[in-house]
């Protein structure tokens, strides 16, 4: 596929996926939809350790393109329904289910759908410039892409009824006083971060990574005696697993590991 509306390149165990439609602030189409779930399969299949996801110009994602959600000429609503249940939603699990992390640079405004794809990252930073805005209730909608499951158990009750029904900007540095993004960074280290976090995690333990994202997926529905359970389990099959034992030759030796991901 060659690609309109993302950038995608993956190297040294690297993925990097950027939205790219700056001047329409990288808001979604289907076509952007159907390149990224294209990226998605190479991240799967092409041997990646970490996937970063950004966007092209002064914007990180404003969310659903509404000029191809508006009613048709004769009058009939569009079925937004069918829309995050073909896009959205399969984009939310798809990042939720990749065995590596996924590390988000928000650089610019992120909104409605653009703000909840950012809070669907296990790593987020974001520029000091950037800010978050739940713009669903502007339109007389709900928070879609996951916004509904992620924003109360981030934030609690309270500050998730406040971003919700208002529709206010928040900062990303306050985004980060409230545990909604990782961490805020000045706009001129901005780059080099989210870079040093790209190579951080291609040289890591993956898999080990990849089992720590989803027992602490699982913990939100799991009781305690099921997550230790499942953390029996884990820490069983990667006991048996190269990275461990690189990691602990390492140790022993006093010397930097150099993982596999296996």
């Amino acid at each position: 596929m060659t690609y309109q509306d993302i950038q995608f390149e993956l190297a040294d165990g690297i993925a990097r996926l950027t939205l790219n439609r700056p001047d329409k602030l990288n808001s979604f189409t289907a076509n952007m939809h159907a390149e990224v779930a294209h990226a998605l399969t190479r991240v799967e299949t092409e041997g990646a350790r970490v996937l970063v996801l950004t966007g092209a110009g002064r914007g990180f994602c404003a969310g659903q393109d509404l000029s191809e959600r508006k009613p048709a000429p004769d009058g009939t609503p569009p079925d937004l329904g069918e829309t995050v249940d073909k896009f959205y939603a399969p984009l939310v699990r798809r990042l939720n289910a990749l065995p590596m992390p996924v590390v988000v640079g928000v650089n610019g405004v992120a909104a409605g759908a653009g703000a909840n794809l950012a809070f669907a990252g296990d790593i987020v930073i974001a520029k000091e410039s950037a800010n978050f805005i739940q713009s669903f209730c502007k339109l007389g909608l709900i928070p879609d892409t996951g916004g509904t499951f992620v924003l109360p158990r981030l934030v609690g009750r309270a500050r998730a009824m406040g971003l919700a029904m208002l529709g206010d900007k928040l900062s990303a540095r306050q985004a980060e006083a409230w545990g909604l993004i990782w961490q805020c960074v000045a706009d001129d280290a901005f780059d080099a971060t989210l870079e040093n976090l790209a190579r951080h995690f291609s040289r890591a333990p993956t898999k080990g990574l990849a089992f720590t994202k989803r027992a602490l997926q699982a913990s939100l529905g799991n009781d305690l005696a099921t997550q230790l359970d499942l953390e029996r389990d884990m820490m069983r099959e990667l006991g048996r697993s190269a990275d461990y034992a690189e990691g602990v030759a390492a140790f022993l030796g006093k010397r930097e590991p150099q993982f596999k991901g296996q």
